[in-house]
């Protein structure tokens, strides 16, 4: 049966501690008994009922039953886990409810909130989320709360941590699959994934390697000038794979170098306008247009690409009564969002009162990210089984990170020249070509020293008192660098931030039977602050240039979690659940600057996090499984923020919500198997409610609200307004699933995922207010598929 994967931390504590022979003991009690999920942080094995500290472990049976593809499939089954979907590779993550809104890709400045790991290697990116795929992963750790210890920067909200399998120095495995699907009745997609473990000399040397390839269906509709219609646009594709290898020169000692390569490639965004400047119902000087379900509208086509390559070292020696471990990693990502922009430009073209040919010229935002970093972690940690264990280390890390913005746009200085006078582009490109508004160079450099230690004491049989804490030591350095007619042409104006501190951490857990737990924490984290991006002041408005041009930087974020849980597993039934209470400090909340076409960040005193969540599985009946999940949520703001007027700034008022995250969200599954003759069949279903969200903290303040969407193109008085309610709809997905297990490695599983073709709303964006382009991210509709797996 599948039990509830719900543990701790704490296993990064103790699990240099381990002996080879703990581990031979974990996976022999597996076989046993398969109500043991086996979490491996390190090198220690441990179930997770026996770990005092809330995570999620989503294994890789879970991950293949479901049919999951990506974090957000995942997060479906995760009480407290909540995903912001803005396209490939964009998703935003958070936990808990600790959340500052959506952050997009012109913010490279801000962290991120819950940090991202494979493995030992830290993979984090604010804006960018890896969108890893999920084939031949042990499984997906989901760490809730502050993980400020052993983590550091980044895990403010929590911590998620993708494991895969290793290489196994004496058995030759492998498996291979193939998947086919058809999107929204119409597109196709397929994949085809293998991997496999060959021992090269036994004990000794192994080496394992993963390769796979994705073709995603689109679902979205992209209307065009003079009637042209293009389906599918968001369509795309992922490939890539691992390859590590690892070498066991004598015993207790472990090497394992390994390299990791992924490209990501769409044609488009999952982007649902109701409102474009080319586009609108309004007008009276072109075909009007009403957008629908599944639908915007394109003068140019987009795409998303992502590169990224991380190459890492793993180093593990026993060294009698201390194990050591050491890990040394590098990761290079290049990535380009290219959006239509042509509404965004036109917008302005009509403040600046350009003619209407101008107005309609094609423009293309690129926004370009080059990244690269290298961390090197060293740690060593009691080996024995007292009742004493520790663990103590440092880290380092060095992140050099390329922003670039270019809107090349044909044609457009000669109308600038025209509308503005002459020489008038020349004059503000600022080194920068010609026919592009907008250009902007970011440059980052961030270092980062930590040290952390972690102990634990037994004081009784069925007493354990964890504590530790982090000293961390932060200086970043920013230089921009801009030019056009829309950008302030800032040449070379440096910024550099810096910060240092200690976070401390604190365990209690109590063992009131062999099946029975309960723990109490208290934990803090932080989230580094940084410098706003200068407004482009020739957009904004002189209220807007007069209400935002003060936010230059903004403060380190801190939080202090308090949380009691229990752990129960008897027979056939796991329960497991938490309070917990999270006070903020300088909470990180984005704004959009009005009619800039901006979106600063700044910081409010204080907000809190207070809520329950609780995960239950059982085998009611023999071959029958159920599982239930969910979170209830209270996040809001304690603190009110004002502008220079006295006006309640961007939402953000005491007793208002924070943006992004559901007041309750629950989820359930049930799975009926039953013998066949060569192995088993089994049939199953999920559902999933998600509670309503505001993608923004402003968008629960004149709600529903009203764009003005008239000019160039509008109506008689120009003044038309689209209405739109901001409150993200509740929205429940449904899927099913049944197939076969044969006894010779061979599944075959059919399944129908999202089956009553909701359309989910996950978030809105707004280009310029709302002045150029109103729309919603939303989710994949109804999908029908084959899996086929075959392992040897």
């Amino acid at each position: 049966m599948k039990s509830v994967k719900f543990a701790s931390l704490s296993a990064l504590a103790f699990a240099m501690a381990s002996q080879p022979a703990w581990a031979q003991d974990a996976e022999e009690a597996a076989e046993a008994d398969d109500n043991i999920i086996i979490v491996t942080a390190t090198k220690r094995d441990a179930n997770l009922q026996d770990i005092p500290f809330s995570i999620n472990a989503q294994t890789a049976a879970d991950i293949q039953k479901s049919g999951a593809a990506t974090l957000e499939d995942i997060s479906r089954n995760v009480a407290g886990l909540s995903i912001q979907n803005l396209g490939p590779g964009q998703s935003q993550v958070a936990i808990r409810g600790v959340s500052a809104g959506q952050i997009v890709r012109d913010q490279p400045g801000v962290k991120e909130q819950v940090g991202v790991y494979l493995d030992e290697s830290v993979i984090s990116l604010s804006l960018f989320t890896p969108d890893l795929d999920l084939f031949d992963l042990n499984r997906v750790e989901t760490l809730r709360g502050p993980q400020g210890t052993l983590f550091g920067s980044g895990s403010i909200g929590g911590t998620i941590r993708y494991i895969t399998n290793q290489p196994n120095l004496n058995e030759l495995e492998g498996v291979a699959e193939g998947d086919i699907n058809l999107v929204d009745g119409d597109d196709l997609g397929y994949s085809v994934k293998g991997a496999f473990n060959v021992p090269l000399i036994e004990d000794k040397l192994a080496l394992r390697a993963v390769g796979y390839y994705t073709q995603f269906g689109g679902f979205i509709e992209a209307l065009g000038e003079g009637g042209a219609s293009e389906d599918d646009v968001n369509s795309g594709e992922r490939y890539g794979g691992r390859l590590a290898l690892t070498l066991q020169p004598v015993e207790g000692m472990t090497i394992t170098p390994r390299i990791v390569y992924q490209e990501i490639k769409s044609d488009g965004f999952n982007r649902q306008e109701v409102f474009n400047l080319f586009a609108n119902p309004f007008t009276t000087t072109r075909p009007d247009i009403q957008l629908g379900e599944r639908q915007q509208y394109l003068l140019l086509d987009e795409a998303f690409e992502d590169q990224t390559m991380i190459a890492d070292l793993t180093f593990n020696a026993d060294l009698g009564t201390v194990n050591f471990t050491a890990v040394t990693s590098y990761t290079d990502r290049e990535i380009l969002v290219s959006r239509d922009a042509s509404a965004l430009t036109g917008s302005v073209s009509v403040d600046l009162g350009f003619p209407d040919a101008a107005v309609l010229l094609p423009s293309n935002l690129r926004d370009t990210t080059d990244l690269s970093q290298i961390s090197q972690e060293v740690r060593f940690s009691s080996n024995n089984d007292s009742r004493f264990q520790w663990v103590v280390g440092g880290f380092y890390s060095s992140v050099t990170r390329e922003y670039r913005q270019r809107l090349p746009t044909p044609g457009y200085d000669a109308a600038t020249d025209a509308t503005l006078g002459a020489g008038t582009s020349a004059a503000v490109a600022n080194g920068f070509g010609a026919d592009s508004p907008f250009n902007s160079d970011l440059d980052y450099d961030i270092e980062q020293f930590a040290a952390f230690a972690e102990a634990s004491f037994d004081l009784t049989d069925s007493l354990t008192i964890t504590a530790g804490g982090r000293y961390y030591d932060f200086e970043e350095t920013r230089m921009i660098t801009t030019g056009g007619l829309f950008a302030n042409g800032d040449s070379g104006v440096v910024d550099v931030t810096s910060s240092d501190g200690f976070t401390p951490r604190l365990l209690i857990n109590y063992d009131i039977t062999d099946d029975i737990s309960v723990n109490a924490q208290a934990s803090q984290g932080f989230r580094l602050g940084g410098v706003n991006d200068p407004l482009n002041i020739p957009l904004c408005s002189p209220q807007d240039a007069a209400i935002f041009g003060s936010f230059q930087d903004y403060d380190d974020e801190s939080l202090w979690n308090y949380e009691v849980g229990v752990k129960a597993q008897t027979g056939g039934i796991t329960f497991n659940a938490a309070a917990f209470y999270t006070d903020i400090s300088d909470l990180q909340v984005t704004l959009d600057a009005g009619s800039c076409s901006s979106r600063i960040t700044f910081n409010v005193p204080e907000a809190h996090t207070l809520g329950l969540e609780w995960e239950l599985s059982a085998e009611v009946l023999t071959g029958l499984d159920i599982g239930l999940s969910g979170s209830i949520l209270e996040a809001e703001f304690d603190s009110t923020v004002v502008d220079g007027a006295g006006n309640v700034l961007g939402g953000v008022e005491d007793g208002n919500r924070l943006p992004s995250v559901p007041k309750f969200q629950i989820s359930g599954d049930a799975t009926y198997s039953w013998p066949i003759g060569p192995g088993e069949a089994f049939i199953s279903a999920s559902a999933q409610h998600v509670g309503s969200r505001f993608t923004q903290p402003s968008d629960q303040v004149d709600n529903p609200r009203s764009f003005v969407s008239g000019l160039p193109f509008g109506g008689a008085t120009g003044n038309d307004a689209t209405v739109i309610d901001l409150k993200l709809p509740s929205y429940e997905l449904v899927n099913l699933s049944a197939g076969v297990k044969l006894d010779n490695q061979l599944d075959v599983t059919i399944y129908v995922k999202n089956v009553f073709d909701e359309n989910a709303l996950l978030s809105f964006d707004r280009e310029r207010g709302g002045r150029a382009r109103t729309a919603f991210r939303v989710g994949q509709p109804r999908t029908f598929g084959l899996t086929v797996r075959k392992g040897f």
